[in-house]
């Protein structure tokens, strides 16, 4: 008898870990299930959009909306007490060849207020122009873009603490460069930019505790912003973050903040889409290999999925996000819809080969699908309908390639980054790709995926 109850024991406990299980990744296209995307072009009441009025005065206000509050949670707006301190800066920057800013931007008044720690190099030239400027939040700290000595260490979160910000100290002197990779800043002032950044985690810490520690947690102790299911989560905070970095940039006399380029990678990526999306301040958006909750298309379930992210990052997304975790096909909007709220500005999706957790194919579908607003809005969208091969950029007004590689922010990124900056501020083309683009583009007119 007790060996029977053992064994049924046994199959109960073996039951529970099977049911308990996560489901299996899917890297597989054959497996990817049926579905239908939302229409950009149809009204939650039914009605049809059919005019770009109806665009903007009744659909993009709906479908920004449900992201609010359905996806990322929703923000309060500029502070009313934001003001601005120059801690150090230099026209002698790395060898001469730059100026350097190193700026506080202080969220609220009094000396414990949150504070976003803003490094700004800008080429030469601008003495003579304002520049056009590529802002872009880090993962490591300011001092880990560059090995530029100058650079005032910023408060970074490890391992249960903040980490000093003494630039003497032994870990800000190892950290200080480790990101340079992913930075390229002598070849972004070289080609005319301005680059702007700040570490992401002046905002908020990147664990499901940050809040207490950031923005979040200021404000909703201050009564700027609400409790509740759609109440903000750490990706908005970040972006609201980079809407007040352009804050400060509207009145630095350097730089051309008509012309400010947001660029994420990762969960950054995710970030700069929701910030182009919410503030059409920002002149051109760049996600690089954003995948879930980014670019990618959540109905595909394809590498990560809606259900895996929020029990990775429950902090990312506001609560809403997490119902539909098991009923995807429920969610009222895809993300093809948010790269739509960017149009008709320029737009840039970057993919990489190895980094199928991210779903390449699913990024690329997904700005093919979000092409249909830019048409409407009398742009052309992506120049092709077929994915291009690997390491072939295409872009018009919207811009796609599949780097080789894994997971990361690389040269080649920022060169095809470079480039179609150019293309849009320098030569004001849209509806062009560019000459050396897709080479199949005769072919594929057409053809769609």
């Amino acid at each position: 008898m007790k060996k029977q109850t053992l064994s049924l024991l046994t199959l109960v406990c073996l039951s529970l870990a099977t049911t308990a299980r996560p489901a299996a990744v899917n890297y597989d296209e054959s497996k990817v299930p049926p579905y239908t995307l939302p229409d950009p072009f149809v009204c939650q009441d039914g009605s049809i959009v059919r005019t770009p009025q109806d665009w903007w005065t009744k659909r993009r206000p709906e479908i920004l909306h449900l992201f609010e509050t359905q996806v990322y949670g929703k923000a309060p707006g500029r502070p009313a007490h934001m003001r601005f301190e120059i801690r150090e800066e230099s026209d002698q920057a790395l060898q001469g060849r730059a100026i350097r800013k190193q700026v506080r931007i202080w969220l609220d008044r009094g000396p414990t207020a949150p504070h976003i720690d803003l490094l700004l190099y800008v080429p030469k030239t601008a003495s003579s122009h304002r520049v056009p400027v590529f802002l872009g939040l880090n993962f490591r700290g300011n001092h880990a873009i560059c090995k530029d000595p100058a650079i005032l260490p910023s408060r970074v979160w490890r391992r249960g603490r903040f980490l000093p910000t003494d630039p003497k100290d032994p870990e800000v002197q190892a950290a200080r460069g480790s990101a340079a990779s992913r930075w390229p800043v002598e070849r972004i002032l070289a080609r005319g930019y301005a680059l702007a950044t700040a570490c992401y985690m002046d905002l908020e810490p990147d664990f499901p505790e940050g809040w207490r520690y950031g923005v979040r947690g200021y404000f909703l102790q201050t009564g700027w912003t609400q409790q509740g299911p759609d109440r903000w989560g750490a990706i908005s905070a970040w972006a609201w973050g980079l809407s007040r970095i352009l804050d400060y940039l509207e009145q630095e006399p350097l730089v051309d903040a008509r012309r400010v380029v947001v660029l994420g990678h990762s969960r950054l990526g995710k970030t700069a889409l929701w910030a182009g999306a919410q503030d059409q301040r920002f002149a051109i958006v760049i996600s690089n290999d954003s995948g879930c909750g980014g670019a990618a298309l959540s109905r595909r379930e394809f590498g990560e999925t809606v259900a895996r992210i929020n029990r990775s990052f429950p902090h990312w997304f506001c609560e809403n996000f997490k119902k539909y975790g098991d009923r995807v096909n429920e969610l009222p909007v895809d993300q093809h819809l948010l790269l739509a709220l960017v149009a008709p500005r320029p737009l840039y999706v970057a993919s990489a080969s190895k980094d199928l957790w991210a779903d390449p194919r699913g990024e690329f579908l997904s700005a093919l699908h979000a092409s249909r607003v830019y048409r409407f809005l009398g742009t052309c969208g992506l120049p092709v309908r077929t994915m291009p091969p690997v390491n072939y950029p295409v872009a018009a007004t919207i811009g796609y390639h599949l780097r080789q590689g894994k997971h990361d922010l690389t040269l080649y990124d920022w060169e095809q980054y470079l480039n179609f900056a150019d293309f849009h501020f320098r030569e004001k083309r849209a509806c062009v790709s560019y000459p050396s683009s897709f080479k199949n583009s005769r072919e594929n007119k057409g053809r769609t995926q």
